[in-house]
């Protein structure tokens, strides 16, 4: 996995960030944790993914980039809500995949 170097987190997860990580690098269960991910295609502009999902042997095996990670289903979603919020704020648009990957590259 890769992590957006402007990593979005809920709110509870801010002082766990570097555990939350190790343990996602290392396939640890952490059933409540949902990362939030850019799609392989240009189609949509994010998808979130339960934690226990990834460890699923069936589960395809892809390289993610992740843009956040939150606790739980709820907390998952505001986030999304707050990128997108961000997004438009920002461009007066909704191309969020865009926006991520520009601020990405500037550094």
């Amino acid at each position: 996995m890769k992590y957006y170097r402007y990593l979005y987190l809920s709110g509870s997860l801010e002082k766990k960030k570097d555990k939350v990580i190790r343990r996602l690098e290392r396939k640890k269960l952490q059933p409540d944790i949902h990362i939030i991910a850019l799609p392989e295609t240009k189609r949509n502009q994010l998808e979130i993914y339960a934690c226990t999902q990834l460890l699923q042997p069936d589960f395809p095996k892809k390289d993610f980039f992740v843009v956040g990670i939150g606790k739980g289903f709820e907390e998952t979603l505001e986030l999304v809500e707050e990128i997108t919020k961000e997004v438009y704020n920002k461009t007066k648009g909704a191309d969020i995949r865009g926006y991520i990957l520009k601020k990405e590259q500037e550094g």
